[in-house]
């Protein structure tokens, strides 16, 4: 069990008492109070801090009892997901989508660390009652100890705790509730749909209105039967849902043509061997490609396989697998016929062979968050892919003994035209051991990395090798230990040029410059222990 009885820092008492001031002890210290704020039972919500602006979560994608409880920046993955039971008298338990574990104070003391454990309906310290606090805003009231839900310490940072104080009404006790939509939100299965695939009792049934379309014991043949029912000639998307988990074989697919839409509401367990470009969601040459939720394990050639497709969305996508590839998107090399606008939300991927998510070959990317965790290869890999936004790559043991990286840019990634003008942007890298952190290579660039945290790489921290116009951390950040922060050239190709290095810690590590770049900027780099060698 995780608990922490650390002294709190004077800024509460600070807080408390200039509200004191201003209001009287009676509003300082809000009063407990029946039920506040009207939640839905059915509907799922995101809870975002006052203070800090970030949202609690599941760390680390435990699914473990006594898991943490922390904060991280919003990105509405499935971790960050919660839904209200209904225990009576005002109180409730709050389940996790991610983990089906509810929220839980192991005891009343001050700092003690939120966490996760299965549900047991008579257990007061999994009960909560909201108050009200101004601005739309609520606080989390434990029913065993009658204290808040606090961000300890007023942390900011990602991977704060949250633990308990007494109800004080602090904008870090305050949380707002987001609920997420339905129809094609974040809220499986909900809305208007054309067909749906459903298992119950061992047997898939799938429908279309009132016309049964398929009744049998195999998954892919029921959700095939159901993306087949939809309307043939269609010009906008129709939607299927998909009620129930199964197992495919690596040899097979279920393929989606042009304006479908798929929510898969269950696990697609991939078994046996194949070859080629077969994956649980496939299409090819298409477009109005959107899949809402996926999970998948076991080990599938390729998680999510799209070739020559426009008009993409992925949305809530999670992959625990054994070997293969996550989510592939690519136009097999014909840059007369680009992959174009394709839009990921947030994708996590454990336990591939290969990469976690790769393009190649797309005109128009925006990325939420990619969370890579003992993948054998990248994280993300652009290959030929330009005008793409991400804000987050977070990978874990990337690539661990080879040359790939956490996130890495390769094959003339942001080269437009014969130029390298800012086209792909990055918001934050971080990387925990694996091979590299970020990686430049073979006449890529075009490059913004915002902010850096990485940590213990066991290959190059930043390897830049013939790239173009690459700026990294103009918002700071930290690189740690493992491997050099390395400029290099490889004879084929010209040169690196263009590059700016600044505002960032380097810790027991080096910037290495080897050969010379054309117009390098290196700049308000804090050294510890640390050193700068220029050619």
């Amino acid at each position: 069990m995780l608990f922490r009885t650390t002294t709190r820092r004077p800024r509460r008492w600070l807080v408390v008492a200039a509200t004191l001031a201003m209001f009287g002890a009676a509003t300082a210290v809000a009063a407990p109070s029946a039920m506040a704020a009207t939640v839905d039972p059915n509907a799922t919500y995101v809870f975002v801090n006052r203070h800090s602006g970030k949202a609690m979560d599941v760390w680390n994608w435990s699914t473990a009892d006594n898991a943490p409880i922390n904060q991280y920046a919003r990105n509405d993955a499935a971790v960050q997901q919660w839904r209200f039971v209904d225990v009576g008298s005002g109180y409730y338990q709050i389940r996790s989508v991610h983990s089906g574990k509810v929220l839980e104070l192991p005891n009343a003391t001050d700092g003690v660390q939120l966490v996760q454990n299965a549900a047991a309906g008579g257990n007061t310290r999994q009960h909560f009652r909201l108050a009200d606090s101004d601005g739309g805003h609520v606080r989390f009231i434990n029913r065993h100890s009658n204290k808040a839900l606090d961000v300890w310490n007023w942390s900011t940072a990602d991977g704060g705790m949250i633990s308990q104080y007494q109800d004080v009404n602090g904008a870090n006790q305050q949380w707002r509730l987001v609920a997420l939509g339905t129809g094609g939100g974040s809220d499986c299965g909900s809305g208007a749909f054309q067909a749906e695939a459903v298992l119950s009792g061992g047997t898939w049934s799938a429908r279309n209105g009132g016309t049964t379309v398929y009744t049998g014991g195999d998954m892919r043949s029921a959700v095939q039967a159901a993306v087949n029912s939809l309307s043939a000639g269609r010009t906008s998307k129709q939607r299927v849902v998909v009620r129930g988990s199964g197992s495919i074989s690596a040899g097979s697919r279920i393929s989606l043509p042009s304006y479908t839409t798929i929510d898969v509401c269950g696990t697609i367990n991939v078994t046996g061997s194949g070859s080629g470009d077969q994956a649980p969601i496939y299409s090819r040459g298409t477009t109005q490609i959107e899949v809402q939720h996926l999970t998948v394990t076991g080990s599938p050639l390729y998680g999510i396989f799209l070739r020559n497709v426009t008009d993409v969305v992925l949305g809530q996508i999670d992959m625990r697998l054994s070997s293969g590839l996550g989510v592939r998107i690519d136009n097999r090399g014909d840059t007369s016929q680009w992959t174009r606008n394709v839009r990921i939300d947030n994708v996590y991927v454990s336990g591939a062979s290969s990469h976690a998510v790769e393009t190649y070959g797309v005109d128009g990317l925006t990325v939420g968050t990619v969370t890579a965790r003992n993948v054998g290869e990248s994280g993300l890999l652009l290959n030929q892919t330009i005008n793409a936004t991400v804000t987050t790559v977070d990978a874990e043991n990337a690539g661990t003994g080879t040359g790939y990286a956490a996130f890495r840019i390769a094959n003339r990634a942001g080269r437009i035209g014969s130029g390298y003008p800012t086209n792909i942007r990055v918001g934050s890298v971080r990387a925990r051991g694996g091979g590299r952190g970020i990686f430049c290579v073979s006449e890529s660039g075009g490059l913004a990395v915002n902010r850096v945290d990485i940590a213990n790489t066991g290959n190059n921290a930043i390897l830049l090798e013939n790239c173009y116009g690459v700026d990294i951390a103009a918002g700071g950040g930290t690189i740690s230990g493992g491997g050099e922060v390395r400029l290099a050239a490889r004879a084929e190709f010209p040169g690196n040029r263009d590059l700016t290095l600044r505002n960032f810690t380097l810790v027991n590590s080096r910037i290495l410059e080897n050969p010379c770049t054309t117009n390098l900027t290196i700049s308000n780099i804090a050294l510890n222990n640390s050193t700068i060698s220029r050619c």
